[in-house]
């Protein structure tokens, strides 16, 4: 999961070039009237507390927090976190002095584990924590007590976009809701940015005479002759016909398998909306059958490798990319990493997306995106609760608003681009142009994106495919993009029809905790015996009921709780 979320912010940050701002406006009406009243708060009523003139505190304001540094965080110019490029410029546009209580590497959960530390030790929170990753932890610090009702603060404050952006999926405040209470506000990511495509060898398809297979039948077919028929020409039969690990999930981030399931109208390893308005968890419900019978088939006809229990999402895609395998599914972003490491490896290699193929009864099903990856938590005893949202509204109205010409080539010049002596605009690709290379200064901000609009990204992409041309920065940015990676984004927006949601966002009931590992575990077992064929897909049944008597019933109970709880 934390791979996912690096290459789902990967993804963005390589692309989100956005334009200009009139500084100081940040496209907020109330922020205009304040200024132009040009005098220091006084109430509780007041936009701003302390001194505010032409978009920023006159006299710096503070907000404290902690960091935790990824390993692909990168500095230079004798920079840190603490003092850099970003620091400096809160400070200068904003009159925000950032100060950080303490930073630690991401490596082993160590953020994770200091914020546990903190909580257990009753040390005094900083004014902000966002944190991307366990819902146990935020859940934690929430009911702590320390932390105010971030929504009441969000209606007053968020600017116009802010809150747009925040609209365009109302459950994102699902995980932090207490009492009808906002405790969280959701760090937004992209919508449809980790969603499945199929990738295949058009190389294979081409040498074999077939086509790129819209259904099962015709999947099998191409899989059958990918296995058989030596499309390597290599006079050895060691290809398959379709790369897959399911060493952790079914449904999982890459090289993964739940759009098999999803034919047959099941989604595996997430909690699923029935036609009765219930949550029922995918992996124990009927149609799953079919989907493990199709697996057990395919394993007994070598078209997936009997290693593939074993691989990981990593280690299942090196059989694409080493020329092994003719059949992928993943994100588009796929075509960014890993998919050209198999020109690389195979030169000549020809991988190109399609559409998920549909089910006998014409489904077509795939996990979905979250687009809110965790939370910004307040201090209720935050001085100056508002400064949080001067800058995000800035980096809203300016970084992630498409219409802004505030940041059109990057974040700051000479890190995230830079101007050669010809005028052309250095960005990744010519980091050995840029003095000290090319540094990805927007990951140093305080959600660590800068600021997100989650529809926005893959829909634009989908239209440049179309033929649409580049309307302002931001698209012609993105337009820049590898043909193949504009593509994948237009299938996976044109089969968004076809996404099965995770409906479960709350934190881990009792149950969960008590019982989820020993679920879990006799869920792998036994699929994984069903589809190594040591067990006869009938099998099934007998998990399903096992799975109700020993926990599995009481968690759909508590899940069911909470989702109805969310409608009243």
């Amino acid at each position: 999961m934390i791979k996912k979320m690096k290459f789902s912010a990967a993804a963005v940050l390589s692309t989100v070039m956005l334009g200009s701002l009139l500084a100081g406006c940040g496209g907020n009406a109330d922020n205009k009237k304040a200024e132009g009243d040009n005098k220091p708060a006084a109430s509780e009523d007041a936009m701003y507390s302390a001194p505010f003139e032409n978009g920023k505190y006159t006299e710096p304001v503070t907000i404290s927090t902690v960091f935790p540094i990824a390993s692909s965080l990168k500095f230079k110019n004798g920079e840190n976190i603490e003092n850099n490029v970003h620091t400096k410029w809160a400070k200068d546009t904003l009159g925000i002095d950032i100060k950080y209580l303490w930073t630690v590497s991401d490596q082993n959960n160590a953020y994770e584990t200091k914020l546990r530390l903190m909580l257990t030790s009753g040390e005094k929170m900083p004014d902000i924590i966002s944190f991307r990753g366990s819902p146990s932890l935020i859940s934690d610090l929430i009911d702590s007590g320390q932390f105010t009702d971030a929504g009441e603060l969000f209606d007053k404050y968020a600017s116009d976009i802010y809150k747009k952006a925040m609209a365009e999926e109302p459950t994102v405040w699902n995980p932090y809701m207490r009492d009808g209470k906002r405790m969280g506000i959701p760090i937004l990511e992209n919508a449809y940015n980790n969603d499945p495509v199929m990738y295949i060898r058009e190389d294979w398809l081409k040498k074999l005479n077939l086509k790129a297979p819209t259904n099962l039948a015709e999947l099998e077919t191409v899989l059958d002759a990918f296995t058989n028929q030596d499309p390597d020409g290599n006079g050895k039969k060691d290809t398959t016909g379709l790369a897959v690990g399911f060493k952790n999930n079914l449904n999982t981030w890459m090289s993964e398998a739940g759009w098999v399931f999803g034919m047959f109208g099941a989604m595996p390893n997430q909690w699923n909306k029935t036609a009765d308005n219930q949550l029922a968890y995918g992996s124990v419900q009927p149609e799953m059958k079919q989907g493990l019978a199709t697996m057990q088939k395919w394993m007994k006809e070598g078209y997936i490798s009997s290693e593939s229990g074993l691989y990981d999402e990593n280690k299942a895609t090196e059989a694409f990319t080493a020329g092994k395998s003719g059949i992928i599914v993943g994100p588009y972003w796929m075509t960014g990493w890993p998919l050209p490491d198999l020109q690389k490896n195979v030169p000549g290699a020809v991988h190109k997306a399609y559409p998920l193929p549909a089910g006998p009864d014409g489904k077509v099903g795939r996990h979905g995106t979250k687009i809110a990856s965790g939370a910004v938590l307040i201090n209720k005893d935050m001085e100056h609760k508002d400064a949080f949202f001067v800058y995000q509204n800035y980096l809203f109205d300016n970084w992630a608003n498409p219409d802004s010409t505030t940041f059109v080539n990057g974040f700051a010049k000479g890190y995230d681009y830079d101007i050669a002596e010809d005028g052309t605009v250095l960005k990744e690709q010519d980091t050995d142009k840029i003095p000290g290379g090319w540094v990805d200064a927007i990951r140093y901000t305080l959600t660590y994106d800068g600021a997100i609009i989650p529809n926005l990204m893959m829909n634009t992409l989908a239209k440049l495919a179309g033929g649409a041309e580049p309307a302002n920065q931001y698209e012609k940015n993105l337009s820049e993009r590898i043909p193949e990676q504009i593509l994948a984004a237009k299938i996976i927006v044109d089969q968004k029809d076809s996404v099965m949601p995770e409906m479960f966002t709350g934190t881990p009931t009792e149950t969960q905790l008590a019982r989820g590992d020993m679920l879990e575990k006799l869920e792998k077992e036994i699929l994984n015996k069903i589809i190594y064929d040591k067990a006869p897909v009938d099998e099934f049944d007998t998990f399903v009921e096992k799975w109700k008597t020993t926990g599995g019933d009481k968690v759909t109970t508590e899940v069911n709780e909470w989702y109805q709880s969310l409608q009243k």
